[in-house]
């Protein structure tokens, strides 16, 4: 049994068909704030509303809880801020130390970066002639590019930007932390602890989903994760503050 060859002509097909896949240029820098952000709010929203319910399950003072959530929110903002700083940075520095000595390379030796090139397309499946073209072909239209990306899985234009991720980070921790503070203070003590759970268990949801969408997972799954985690922090520290407010009083 024989099989005929697949022909294949790229002008045939709409690029624009899976429109719902990042094919164009700098989404790896988006996703990376958008990540943080999304990580950002939601940490915001479950460790200030950790902490504000569990401190009105000990006290009905509004000033007592105000004064907490306002130092988790504007702690936790920061504290995010310069983790991610911190982190991205690091990741930063080894993209462009490799893309440095990906450089020194291609001047240096440039013939022996040509065959590991067509080599790692030998690998992927192409013949050893196409693997030769391609890598020629490649490197003379960038040759810093083609060799990052093949062997690196770098793109030069998009190295990771720490400023990006922190101030995304800072500012959806403090956007998401508002949530809480703001229903547990402006509701009535018999109000205060179901309306904030509800109210961060609907934001949760929707974290939940953003980051799903972010990662071309499940979105059922991610929401189910995310509110679940949240509630039972919530609970805990609930009932901690229960406790140790009845043990102090």
């Amino acid at each position: 049994m024989t099989t005929e060859p697949i022909s294949f002509n790229p002008a045939d097909v709409d690029p624009q068909q899976h429109d719902d896949e990042p094919h164009d240029t700098g989404i790896r820098s988006r996703l990376n704030w958008l990540r943080a952000g999304v990580l950002g709010a939601n940490d915001g929203i479950v460790s200030t509303a950790g902490l504000v319910v569990g401190v009105a399950g000990a006290t009905t003072d509004r000033s007592a809880i105000l004064i907490a959530g306002t130092a988790a929110l504007v702690a936790g903002a920061l504290s995010m801020a310069a983790g991610e700083y911190v982190s991205v940075s690091t990741q930063s520095d080894s993209e462009k130390a490799l893309l440095d000595k990906e450089r020194r390379e291609l001047v240096e030796e440039p013939e022996e970066e040509l065959a590991e090139l067509a080599q790692i397309y030998v690998d992927k499946g192409l013949s050893p002639e196409l693997a030769q073209q391609v890598a020629v072909e490649l490197t003379a239209h960038d040759a810093l590019a083609a060799h990052a990306e093949a062997e690196l899985g770098i793109d030069p234009s998009e190295v990771t930007n720490a400023w990006h991720a922190a101030w995304a980070s800072m500012i959806s921790f403090f956007l998401g932390a508002l949530l809480p503070l703001l229903t547990i203070v402006l509701f009535g003590p018999d109000l205060r602890v179901p309306v904030t759970m509800v109210a961060v268990a609907v934001a949760l949801a929707v974290t939940g989903w953003a980051s799903a969408r972010l990662g071309y997972g499940p979105p059922g799954r991610a929401v189910a994760r995310n509110v679940g985690g949240g509630v039972f922090a919530m609970v805990v520290t609930f009932a901690v503050g229960s406790a140790l407010g009845a043990g102090i009083a």
